[in-house]
Formats: C-alpha cells, structure tokens, sequence
C-alpha cells in the first residue's frame, strides 16, 4: 500500500488505496523542490521513516513503524549549513530548529518520510513530514497534512517496503 499524493479536479488528495481524500499540500504545490522555505511539497518517491505523537493528547496511532512519544523538546533543523540539517535535534538548539511540540493540534502526530535524508543536501529542504491538517486545509510550509482519522487509518495499512508517492 503506497501512499500517493496527487492533484485532482477536487483538488490535491491523498490515497493509500481506499480513494481518494482531500489534504494540504504547500502554497508551491506539488512540483520539483529547489532549496530550504520554497513553499514547494516535493515530488518523487519517499520511504515512511519514523513516527511521532503527543502521548499526552491522543492514543499511539496503530502502525509498524517505528514510533515514540514526542518530547517537548523535540525539534527538527533546517539550517542549512548545520550538521545537524533535516534531523531531529534538541531544544533549545543554537541555531534554526522547528518545534515538534506545539500548542496547536498540527503535529500532535508527525510522520517522518525519507525527504532528502540520503544522503542530507544541504539547502534542499528539511521537515517535510505527513501531519495533522488545520480545519479548511490551509497550505502546509511543504508537508502533506490530512484528518486524524484519514493518517490514522493510513498508518494502520502501512507494510514493510510501502512508500510516499508525490505526484505532480
């Protein structure tokens, strides 16, 4: 079961082979990723790396991923000429790192997907992850944001070898 993100007549919807179902895709839309804050959600072929959720809001979503608790420190670096660049970090982090713990809902389950991790490139762009959608589907920075329900039900059918598939 490949999970495949496309543009449609309805809009950008995601599929994992129960049709079709809307999602949030960056303001670039889905094309050809040029460096680090285009807005770009990249095209091409991904493999599921690791999950993470807030244990304390909501249940471990079912999967065979590997998984853990988010801390609330957890970060995610995207300075480019960081060592650290498109990992998970620590915060406080003394340079530019994204929170994974936040006040609002987004990330209160947080796919990692192999973007540009092997190797890291760096200013090619950094977090681009499968999350929580904001009521509306607003533009995600360069993510695929969907339900909690559609991710959740997704992540449920996820088997060894299954892959991202962002399509143009």
């Amino acid at each position: 079961m490949d999970l495949i993100v496309s543009n449609s007549a309805a809009g950008t919807v995601v599929d994992w082979g129960t049709g079709p179902r809307r999602c949030a895709v960056g303001p670039g839309g889905i094309a050809h990723k040029q460096r680090e804050g285009d807005g770009v959600t990249p095209i091409g072929v991904y493999p599921f790396r690791r999950l993470f959720w807030r244990a304390d809001r909501l249940e471990q979503p079912r999967s065979i991923l590997p998984a853990r608790a988010m801390e609330k420190d957890d970060g995610w670096c995207d300075f480019p000429s960081d060592p650290n660049y498109n990992k998970l970090v620590k915060h406080p982090y003394p340079v530019s790192a994204e929170h994974l713990w936040l006040d609002s809902h987004v990330y209160d389950i947080v796919v990692i997907i192999g973007f540009n991790d092997d190797p890291v490139v760096p200013g090619k762009g950094s977090a681009v992850f499968l999350h929580l959608a904001r009521d509306g589907y607003p533009h995600t920075a360069g993510c695929v944001a969907m339900t909690d329900h559609d991710l959740r039900a997704a992540l449920a059918q996820v088997q060894p070898g299954d892959r991202v598939l962002i399509n143009g």
